[in-house]
């Protein structure tokens, strides 16, 4: 007759334990937007002498404690430097301010449009960094960036979808006359992108492509550059997004001497 009282009992000790085998990503994509947000950017320029000092032109993400990825596209081909123009990045730190921190480019990556800026001040929160070799198709994926930051301020938005293929940069060209520059050089250098169905808007070039689970970085978020060349023969190119796959990122930064967040 003891036996029903000690139901309850059993099942509480049942309850906690699923409680304490939760994996990591049970929280899904609301926890991980939570922790990448903090390692989210905005790049741009810096300038005294303008009627608009603060040039937010694109997203970007921390690497390390003082160090940012975004695309090399994102900057600027030449600095103001007779008028101080320098690098910055900016870091939102409520819905009205923002912090600004002057940069140094470190390193670009002109091939796969990538750059690596440099800033002083506290250190920023770094993102981990995944490997392309473990993305599939099909698999689910987030974005966070500043979309349109220059009517939208630096407000970081997420967009979801999924990696719909893993493609050439380029495809060959259907005759001479759709040959460029851009196309002849991806053709000579080819390298594989990630194909996303999901939409990015002007603003978030540089943001990071990540899991949604476990938040780590496998792609940067990319259009102009590889646009292109993947559809240089379209007159009305399409809304599909790419991104640059993340051990681009890696190259770069072991380029460069710094160490990523493991």
């Amino acid at each position: 007759m003891s036996l029903p009282r000690r139901f309850p009992i059993v099942s509480l000790v049942l309850a906690l334990l699923c409680l304490w085998w939760t994996p990591t990503g049970a929280g899904g994509l609301p926890e991980t937007i939570l922790s990448i947000k903090p390692g989210v950017v905005a790049v741009g320029t810096f300038m005294v002498l303008r009627a608009q000092q603060h040039q937010p032109r694109g997203s970007g993400f921390a690497v390390s404690a003082h160090h940012v990825v975004t695309n090399a596209h994102v900057l600027p081909a030449k600095l103001d430097t007779g008028r101080k123009e320098t690098y910055a990045v900016f870091l939102p730190l409520d819905n009205e301010r923002m912090a600004m921190r002057e940069a140094k480019l470190v390193r670009r990556d002109d091939d796969h449009d990538l750059a690596l800026l440099r800033c002083g001040g506290p250190p920023l929160r770094p993102l981990r960094l995944g490997r392309a070799s473990a993305v599939r198709e099909g698999e689910s994926i987030a974005f966070t960036g500043f979309p349109l930051v220059g009517a939208l301020g630096l407000h970081p938005a997420t967009h979801r979808g999924i990696v719909s293929a893993i493609a050439p940069v380029a495809l060959p060209a259907a005759s001479g006359r759709e040959l460029r520059p851009e196309l002849i050089k991806r053709l000579s250098e080819p390298f594989d992108i990630f194909q996303l169905d999901a939409t990015a808007y002007p603003g978030n070039s540089g943001s990071p492509l990540y899991d949604e689970d476990s938040g780590r970085v496998i792609g940067v978020i990319n259009s102009v550059f590889v646009k292109r060349t993947k559809e240089a023969a379209l007159t009305d190119p399409s809304g599909i997004t790419y991104a640059i796959p993340v051990d681009h990122v890696r190259a770069l930064l072991r380029a460069a001497g710094v160490k990523p967040r493991s």
